[in-house]
């Protein structure tokens, strides 16, 4: 149960606090005083979406505080979040454009405040009704009065899946079609890559080998030149190193400090005897080969053809060689696929249209008992002799929702007959119909004592109404705080006066600034402002209905 709320820097609010009583607690106050702004609050508060716009103008956050006595919620047992002393959520929004939000002080993503909001309070806005003139929305409002939610949802994850399936098995259809060609043309582009033989690293090995044919003449020059000076001309390296080694041999006959010096020279010297046969290796390699530049430039000449059609370089080539037999595989056993795709499409259209029968059923069932609750409550809200039917009617095919095209049927008048509700009924009819709904969802709830912690608010659903019908929507909703802590904001004296706390919204305006203020009201001041609601303003003639509606509260 919501017992207090306070707001900061919200839209046209500088600082506000309101406590709110169990049984019905009812806002009033002149068009445009606020009363919808604290309803914008709490659902802010919630979860509900939040923008810059809202911050009051100069302060850079608005916050928003909520304190329930709940204190045995499961939601906080799983986040382990204290609640010995009731819940109070935290709401605060920057300007900046980053909001938090808290339970008891423990910070909490926006999703779960969402999700615990919902258990908490339940909404219903001024334009709601308005959702009524949407003939979809019929279906949703019978199965969950059926309490039927579930199984529609099961029925739509079950056709997601049988138009997934018929996507599969038509796109399939529709590459064995084709697959002929397809087919012909994997096979030529295979064929193609595997008759080059190509080898990994391939192509970078024939570009350095051609490297070194185009330069053959430096090449064996260099080489021949080198293998001369060092090992084979007179006077070459090798010869003068193994005289000067003979020298350096005898200077350490006579000198032990020319040792090193000599086991220098006896390392290097066969070091330089390999050097030359190296040498010699490159030079006999270096012989000039016409013909191999000739194939060599065909081979690389061929794989950059290939390179155009397939990839850049051979690993490329390879990899959509792979790709293709890959798709010509899947193209050669396609009809095999098509029959098991077909047998699993033709198992979920059995199960979804058996589903869809269930589902039916029970739809058909639970209409009946559906237009008598609402005909009960259209009764007790001012409505003694209209009709209303849920009409049901079975679809050639299978939707998401299953085979039933649900509408509701109105008749406001005795001896006409009910027709399409969004056709034939007025706004206030709408507003009281969409009451009925409520009522009706209310009252077909587990009577428990936990759902006295729970709250509704109803934001001028009573608009458009007035007179006798004025005072049995009051009644009505004097009936469901029984059970809940209500809500709601009214411009009728007539629900006004029922109210178990309440409370007056008030603009105050000053020389440069806005003030919302909101005071509950009892005794004169209460008679007052009912005064207020009769006639515009407080005169003795008003006060003395106000007087007779307040000694008429039950």
């Amino acid at each position: 149960m919501l017992r207090e709320l306070r707001i900061r820097n919200f839209t046209i609010i500088d600082d506000l606090s309101i406590h709110f009583d169990s049984g019905l607690n009812v806002l009033t106050g002149e068009t445009g005083a606020g009363k919808s702004i604290i309803v914008d609050a709490i659902g802010l508060v919630l979860g509900d979406k939040a923008s810059a716009d809202m911050i009051k103008a100069g302060s850079k956050e608005a916050g928003i505080e909520a304190y329930f006595d709940n204190s045995n919620h499961p939601s906080l047992k799983e986040l382990s979040i204290e609640s010995d002393e009731g819940i109070t959520v935290r709401r605060n929004v920057s300007s900046q454009g980053k909001g938090r939000a808290y339970i008891n002080d423990t910070s909490i993503s926006l999703q779960t405040l969402a999700g615990i909001g919902e258990s908490l309070i339940n909404i219903h806005g001024q334009h709601e009704h308005q959702g009524l003139l949407k003939k979809e929305s019929h279906l949703i409002l019978l199965d969950g009065f059926a309490g039927l939610t579930g199984e529609a949802a099961s029925l739509k994850a079950v056709y997601d899946e049988v138009l997934e399936l018929r996507n599969n098995v038509n796109r399939l259809k529709e590459r064995i079609r084709e697959r002929s060609q397809r087919i012909e043309f994997l096979r030529f582009q295979i064929n193609e890559i595997d008759a080059a033989n190509l080898k990994p690293g391939e192509k970078e090995a024939i570009e350095e080998e051609m490297k070194i044919l185009l330069n053959l003449n430096k090449l064996k020059e260099s080489s021949e030149t080198a293998y001369s000076l060092i090992y084979e001309s007179q006077g070459s390296c090798i010869e003068q190193m193994s005289q000067a080694l003979s020298r350096i041999r005898d200077m350490a006959g006579f000198d032990a400090g020319a040792k090193e010096l000599l086991d220098i020279m006896e390392t290097t010297i066969p070091q330089i005897e390999d050097a030359a046969l190296l040498l010699r290796k490159f030079k006999d390699k270096y012989d000039i080969d016409p013909q191999r530049l000739t194939e060599l430039d065909e081979r690389l000449d061929l794989i950059k053809r290939l390179e155009k059609k397939y990839g850049e370089g051979v690993d490329a080539i390879l990899k959509y060689r792979g790709t293709s037999e890959e798709e010509l595989n899947g193209l050669v056993t396609a009809e095999e696929r098509q029959e098991s795709l077909q047998a699993g499409l033709d198992a979920k259209e059995n199960e979804i249209k058996a589903m869809s029968d269930r589902l039916s059923d029970k739809r058909i069932a639970a209409a009946k008992k559906m237009e008598k609750a609402i005909l009960g409550e259209l009764h007790d809200l001012g409505f003694q002799k209209a009709d209303f039917k849920v009409d049901i009617k079975k679809r050639i095919d299978i939707s998401a929702h299953g085979m039933d095209d649900v509408e509701f049927l109105f008749s406001a008048n005795p001896g006409e007959p009910p027709r399409p509700l969004i056709k034939v009924a007025s706004g206030g009819e709408l507003s009281r119909i969409m009451l009925a709904l409520k009522c009706m969802e209310t009252s077909h709830q587990p009577a428990v004592e936990s759902s006295k912690l729970r709250t509704l608010i109803f934001d001028e659903v009573d608009a458009g109404i007035g007179g006798v019908t004025a005072q049995h929507v009051g009644k009505r909703l004097k009936e469901i705080a029984g059970n809940y802590q209500v809500l709601c904001i009214t411009h009728l004296p007539q629900i006004a006066a029922l109210a178990d706390n309440h409370l007056k919204v008030e603009k105050i305006m000053g020389s440069d600034a806005v003030k919302v203020n909101v005071e509950p009201l009892t005794g004169g001041k209460r008679h007052d402002e009912i005064a207020r609601m009769l006639s515009g303003k407080i005169t003795d003639s008003s006060l003395k209905h106000a007087r007779e509606l307040l000694g008429a509260r039950i």
